[in-house]
């Protein structure tokens, strides 16, 4: 990749499928928009924000599970590594406060970062002080620039986001580009950089500021880290801004079919519920009940939706892997069921 410089553009190139994408995005987008009031429910909200925290924390190694995230946002009590829940409460905190930063601000990026990484690192807040790579397997795949360069390129690149006419589903891709290229910081430029382009695009339309593309992402973390490398080879960001418009339009998809699953409660749920309304059931119980064999189909239509809404906590909270965990209906489930 070629040095940013003052003025300097980052290279990459609008390609028939960049324009494609982009097209079909704000298509999308527009289409919800005249059907809907052109917000998500507060319930998805609230879903798609901690499946963001959890799969982007995924990412980074964070083995946390979505109920444990959720446990851990709520309140409660979870059996983990101290990091980890370290981790997810800051993460929580700092997509809180998407609504006060400023997408073209450096002050507020380092703010992010310091709440970010708070208790987590020392320099928190801070661009690094020394050098760092990125290591896959035993190869270095990554070396980033020096830690003495980037203020500077960090400075070139908001003043790029400042003045270009690129189109903001380009620009925020570009921009999550560059700046995991430069790696301004000692840790957290992953989470950091899928955070920023999150808050890039939420100032064009505020609904993708709950679009869980990490989830996404993370579904793809192989091609994410090939289309990475990819662009550093050829000093060009076009594949990894093909890659992200790709995540974006699959996200947003998902959360217009889901919105609308959830206009009322799905009968999936109501399902769940009824079935608990005795006592309290295994998982595996439950998948019996409703004569199901497929797990990832029962978590997602069924499960993760009833505690996502408050219909059904876990009778172990703080051990949600527990051999013994059980799901049990809440004062809220058995009201939506009457």
């Amino acid at each position: 990749m070629a040095k940013l410089k003052s003025g300097y553009v980052p290279p990459f190139t609008i390609t028939p499928e960049i324009v494609r994408l982009v097209s079909e995005i704000s298509e999308t987008i527009g289409g919800f928009s005249v059907t809907n009031s052109s917000e998500l429910s507060p319930v998805l909200r609230r879903g798609n924000r901690l499946r963001s925290i959890q799969s982007s924390l995924a990412i980074e190694n964070n083995t946390l599970t979505l109920e444990q995230v959720t446990a851990i946002i709520n309140g409660k009590r979870v059996l983990g590594h101290p990091r980890e829940i370290q981790e997810v409460k800051n993460a929580f905190a700092t997509y809180e406060m998407l609504d006060k930063l400023n997408p073209l601000s450096t002050n507020g990026l380092l703010k992010a970062h310091e709440v970010l990484m708070s208790a987590i690192v020392d320099d928190a807040g801070r661009y690094r002080s020394g050098g760092v790579g990125i290591i896959k397997g035993k190869e270095i795949v990554h070396i980033a620039p020096p830690a003495e360069r980037v203020p500077a390129l960090m400075h070139d690149l908001f003043t790029w986001l400042k003045e270009t006419d690129a189109h903001p589903l380009i620009a925020s891709s570009v921009f999550h580009y560059e700046f995991e290229f430069i790696h301004p910081f000692s840790d957290g430029n992953g989470r950091l950089g899928r955070l920023w382009q999150t808050l890039i695009l939420k100032r064009w339309r505020p609904i993708l500021a709950y679009l869980p593309v990490e989830t996404v992402i993370k579904d793809r973390q192989e091609e994410y880290y090939h289309v990475l490398e990819k662009s550093d080879q050829q000093a060009d960001s076009t594949a990894f801004v093909a890659f992200m418009l790709n995540a974006i339009l699959d996200s947003l998809r998902e959360t217009m079919k889901t919105d609308q699953d959830n206009d009322q409660d799905s009968d999936q749920v109501k399902r769940l519920l009824r079935i608990l309304e005795r006592n309290p059931l295994s998982a595996s119980d439950l998948m019996q009940r409703l004569d199901m064999s497929h797990r990832p189909t029962f978590r997602k239509n069924y499960l993760h939706p009833a505690i996502n809404k408050g219909f059904v906590d876990m009778t172990i909270p703080d051990k949600p892997n527990s051999r013994l965990q059980k799901y049990r209906i809440t004062p809220k489930g058995i009201a939506c069921i009457k």
